[in-house]
Order: structure tokens, then sequence, then C-alpha cells
């Protein structure tokens, strides 16, 4: 399995590589004038413009491929976009050729790892993806721990829920925790209906081998600022009682993509050194159907004694979060971001480009928007509009898990996940669709992390050692 390693290669290896020109259209007559009279004439002969995705290869004396020109547009201003070489070059060693106006180097770098990217696990590829000599300014190390992160988020996210129940999960979590010397301690049976029973009751139809579980992972000294993630690890959501239909259950393994977006930025903070006490808790379910499920009406007291009524078995995400945010709080972090594949409202109002993002702390909230435009990893920023919040009042439990107005739905959802938040301040939730329906650069079509890059940017600025 090609891993990014071998694609991203050490920058001294540029003298080996056939060098990749960015063009906008208005330099264009620029870059012709420095290739040979023969060259520059053949671009002008087939129409060559520069246009935003636009790439020509352009042959050397014995008519193979000396060069390419890959386009830029008048304003493409999505640094990744150029990763698309990856796959549109022939296989081999490209560089890409210094210039004033290109994008960061690290994000061109970045984006030509990301769009590399093939899941592979149970079919060859058609092909091997081009290569690139790092460029001289961009630090190779940190695009590689970012591109190996996500690679592997990705493919937890792609892997079918045959070969990834909540125990797969565990192992691929323990695998990678204890890579960087983190400590893993998984909560199951008794243990979890007794301390995680909102988990234990989504879960508790699957098959014994299938049985549902809490994963904790923890990092880092212990006196450093206290970083909690929690990630929504559904392995596959069959809706429960509240059967989904066909339609609405065929991407249903990816709604362990908030799971793999955690494991996947719990990598990046590892692999940086970032000075934080680590946390990561994962509840690791399916939610099947079968005589032990969860029904419509059933009352359920959380682990924080708050008492739940399911309104909709199929509103199962929020419940696994309510019990490992609650556990969350209990060692006071300085603070908790919960990732989730939550709510089809979501995607509605933003579709699957944006997740939705929602904090307490206005100033996060604004700085974290800031670095998603800045590093083509987008979020937009949700209200947590408490009014809405009497959607969820019952008649004979604390709190239902569903808004009996069907309104908001994103909205009711983190407002369901506040009440077991002991300090919204500390706060962040992200909404995320963790797929991408069609492919584009740096973004294959499949399972995605979203929103983890701009998280750890974010956590870096604040925590580099």
């Amino acid at each position: 399995m090609i891993q990014p390693a071998e694609i991203l290669l050490p920058a001294e290896r540029a003298r080996d590589a056939r060098p990749v020109h960015l063009v906008r259209p208005d330099a264009l007559d620029d870059v012709l004038a420095a290739l040979s009279p023969a060259q520059a004439e053949w671009v002008r002969s087939v129409g060559f413009r520069a246009a935003s995705g636009e790439c020509l290869l352009v042959p050397g004396e014995n008519g193979t491929p000396a060069l390419a020109l890959a386009g830029t547009g008048k304003a493409d201003a999505a640094a990744l976009a150029h990763g698309a070489l990856a796959m549109k070059l022939p296989e081999g060693l490209w560089r890409i050729e210094p210039d004033g106006d290109n994008p960061p180097s690290d994000l061109l770098a970045l984006g030509w790892a990301l769009s590399a990217y093939r899941f592979t696990t149970y079919r060859e590829p058609e092909r091997r993806p081009a290569q690139l000599a790092c460029p001289e300014n961009a630090d190779r190390r940190e695009v590689l721990l970012q591109a190996e992160a996500i690679w592997l988020g990705r493919d937890l996210v792609n892997t079918p829920v045959e070969d990834l129940g909540p125990a797969d999960l565990a192992r691929h979590a323990r695998n990678m925790a204890e890579s960087f010397g983190g400590r893993v301690t998984v909560v199951e049976g008794a243990a979890l209906k007794r301390h995680f029973p909102l988990v234990h009751a989504v879960g508790r139809a699957a098959p014994a081998e299938r049985a549902p579980r809490l994963i904790d992972i923890t990092w880092g000294r212990a006196e450093a600022p206290r970083v909690t993630l929690v990630g929504k690890g559904v392995c596959f959501d069959t809706g429960g009682l509240n059967l989904k239909p066909d339609r609405g259950m065929i991407l249903m393994k990816k709604d362990m993509g908030g799971a793999a977006a955690a494991l996947a930025l719990a990598r990046m903070i590892m692999a940086a050194g970032l000075d934080v006490r680590l946390r990561v808790l994962v509840p690791a379910v399916e939610n099947s159907v079968g005589g032990e499920a969860m029904r419509p009406s059933d009352i359920i007291r959380s682990r924080s004694g708050l008492t739940v009524e399911i309104g909709n078995t199929d509103a199962e995400g929020r419940l696994i979060l309510a019990d490992a945010l609650a556990a969350a709080w209990e060692e006071e972090p300085d603070l908790v971001i919960d990732l989730a594949t939550l709510t089809g409202a979501a995607r509605i109002a933003l579709g699957p480009d944006l997740p939705a993002l929602f904090a307490g702390d206005e100033v996060i909230a604004a700085q974290l928007v800031r670095i998603g435009q800045e590093i083509d990893d987008p979020l937009w920023h949700m209200p947590l509009w408490t009014p809405y919040e009497k959607g969820l009042k019952t008649d004979i439990a604390d709190i239902g898990n569903i808004s009996s107005d069907g309104f908001a739905g994103s909205i009711v959802a983190a407002l369901f996940l506040r009440k077991f938040v002991k300090d919204p301040q500390r706060w962040v939730h992200l909404d995320i669709f963790g797929w991408n329906p069609a492919g584009r650069p740096a973004r294959p079509k499949g399972g995605d992390v979203q929103a983890v890059r701009t998280l750890f940017s974010m956590l870096r600025k604040r925590h580099a050692s």
C-alpha cells in the first residue's frame, strides 16, 4: 500500500525531477519566453490558456514529456487545488518551479499528498500517483505529519463495517496511540452498562463480537493544558427500530467519521509533540436491529444523571456523545472538542463541503473560521440558539433526544449535547459529513476527516512545545 512518504520525496530529489510551471493567464507569455522556440510554438498551437485546472505536457527533443504547464486561472485562491496534478501528470518524479506568485509551499505539497490518496484495501489502484520533490521552502516533516494522519482517517471511514466494527476501531485506536506512547483503556460489558448507559443502550442489540465499548486514550504530561477530543464512533447505523430506508443506509459505514477525525487529529497532536495532556474518548457502537434494541419511548438515565426519553432510535449519535462528554468534563479540561457525523439537517443547510461549527466562545469560533479560510479547510459558524431548547422538553424525562417540532435539526442536536457540557465556553462541536460525494483536488471521492487541519492549526498556535 502506497504511503505519503513515497509520494512526497525529499527536496534534494528535485534534480532528478521534471519541472511543473504554475501559470497565471497574464503570465503565460513570460513562461513561454523561457521555453525553447519549438516548445513555445507547440504550446500556442494546442491552445493552452492557463485556465484553472488546465494541465499540458510539453514534449522535449525526443518527444517524451519534458515539463508540464498547469493553469491557475485568474484568481485561484484554493492552494490545495494544485494537488490534482498528482493524478493528472504521468507517473514519475516532478518538481514545482519556484515562483513568487505560487501558493505557500507547504500547502502545495500537502495538496499533492492529499490528492494522491486512494483506498486500495480491496482493489489494486489503476495507476500510481505522480511523485513530487518537496519544494525547498516546504517543511516535509510537517506535511507528512498531516498527510499521514488524514490518510489514516480516510482509510477508517472507507472501511466497511464487516472489517471495522467497534472492536476493530478499538484495535486501530490502540495501535495508533501506543505507537506514540499513549495509554489506552477500553470499557465494555457490565462496566460499560454501569458507567456509560447511553452508549450501552445504543449498541446493545449488536452481536457479542460487535458489542459496544468506550475507547479512552491519554497522552502527554499530566501538568500540561488538558485538551479532550470526543469522536462519534457509530460503525454502522441502521437507524435501529426507526429503521432507515435503503438510500439512507447505504453510506452508514461513514457514521464513525467523527471518531476517525478525532483519531486523525490526535495523531497529528502526538506526532507534533504539542504540549497538552490529551484525552480522546470514542464511544464505539453499531446501531443494530434486534431483540435487545432500544425502543422509541424508552427512558435511559445517562452518565450525568439526566434521564433521556428516546423519541427516535435513529438519533443515536447524540446519545453516545452525551455520555462521553459527561466523562470528559469530570477531569476539568481546558478545552473539549467533539466531532460527529451527527445530523442530516447540517447537510441540508450547508451541503457536504462545509462542516457546521458550534462553540460557546465566539472568539474561538471566529479564530477557527479564519484559519479554515486560510488553509482551505473551511467551517461555518452556526448559532447555539437557546430558545430552540424548548423542542427537547418531555413530560416524563429530563430531556428528549429529538425535537418535538422537527425544526433546526443541527442546532437542536448541538443544544442537546450542551446539556452534558459543564462549561460551554470551553467546548467546540463540529457536525461534519465525513464524505466527499465527488472527487475534487485534495479530496478524492469517499471518506474524509473534515476540519481536522483547522483544529490542529488552532491547537498548534496555542500549545506548540
